[in-house]
């Protein structure tokens, strides 16, 4: 898709754009690696990049950036090259979506690197977000290198796959937060430099798959691998299914005490290629309103 660009120092103006909001964005549980600023513009880190991310009216304002990291980096990070208002049409036939999407209406999926995606879902298994971008700051600071400092913050990059892969996992489990799981990001950090799991090659694969390689990874189960899938290696059909999700289909869509495997056949069958897209709109949706976290009268 192409947008009205204009460069200005250090940043770039993305005119009139229709389908981003950062807040939605950066705040459906995708992702970890970000920072609200006063201003309530959100900071990020990727590929070695800083990057502040603001909406004033119907402008996005990217800021310490360059146009050539915008098409190089930044196109593609956010998924801008997708058109999100034909999707949001395409699943608005459903009563329930057209509701759900209007409280994440600026929602992109985005292409987050695989390795670093992988690990941080490790993380986030049985845990909580401020808790998941502490240990994943803690482990960057660590094993990570700085590459700058933004608003009075220094940003450090995402460790290499060899560095994590041989690190002391008394050491991680300790100091950086991540309890039981730092056995599982050693080894499965391991099984990926030694090239036993190649997750390089997953783009290129089927969904399901590719999720068969994932899940041979330790700590990696059916939702850590679909957040992967849907996440960092651009499986638009991947359906994620967490607490929220799981109240949320059973809520509108199912009975009360659906098993996962049922949950996951229906969303499939009804959402199709879409069912990630779909699942990031109904999360957001129940979190923020807190659906089915009471039960059903």
């Amino acid at each position: 898709m192409e947008y009205n660009i204009i460069e200005q120092n250090d940043k770039i103006i993305i005119k009139d754009i229709n389908d981003f909001e950062p807040k939605h964005i950066f705040e459906c549980g995708q992702c970890f690696r970000w920072h609200v600023e006063d201003d309530d513009s959100y900071t990020t880190i990727h590929h070695g990049k800083i990057l502040n991310v603001k909406k004033e009216g119907k402008d996005v304002i990217l800021n310490n950036t360059s146009k050539s990291d915008f098409e190089n980096i930044w196109y593609n990070y956010f998924d801008l090259g997708t058109d999100y208002g034909k999707i949001k049409e395409e699943l608005s036939k459903d009563p329930i979506l057209e509701e759900a999407i209007k409280f994440g209406e600026g929602i992109r999926i985005l292409n987050q690197n695989p390795f670093e995606t992988t690990i941080s879902f490790i993380i986030s298994a049985n845990n909580q977000i401020p808790r998941i971008k502490k240990s994943i700051e803690l482990i960057s600071q660590s094993y990570g290198k700085p590459v700058g400092i933004y608003s009075g913050k220094e940003y450090f990059s995402f460790p290499k796959v060899d560095i994590l892969a041989n690190v002391d996992e008394e050491d991680l489990q300790e100091n950086h937060k991540v309890g039981f799981r730092a056995k599982y990001i050693v080894k499965s950090s391991k099984m990926i430099n030694e090239g036993e799991v190649d997750i390089d090659k997953l783009l290129d694969l089927p969904t399901e798959e590719a999720k068969e390689v994932l899940m041979k990874l330790p700590g990696v189960g059916p939702k850590v691998s679909d957040c992967i899938l849907l996440f960092s290696l651009n499986k638009k059909d991947a359906f994620p299914i967490d607490v929220w999700v799981k109240r949320v289909m059973e809520h509108f869509y199912l009975k009360e005490d659906t098993k996962l495997k049922d949950i996951s056949t229906y969303a499939h069958e009804k959402f199709g290629e879409l069912a990630g897209i779909a699942q990031q709109y109904l999360f957001y949706y129940a979190r923020e309103l807190g659906i089915g976290s009471k039960k059903k009268k």
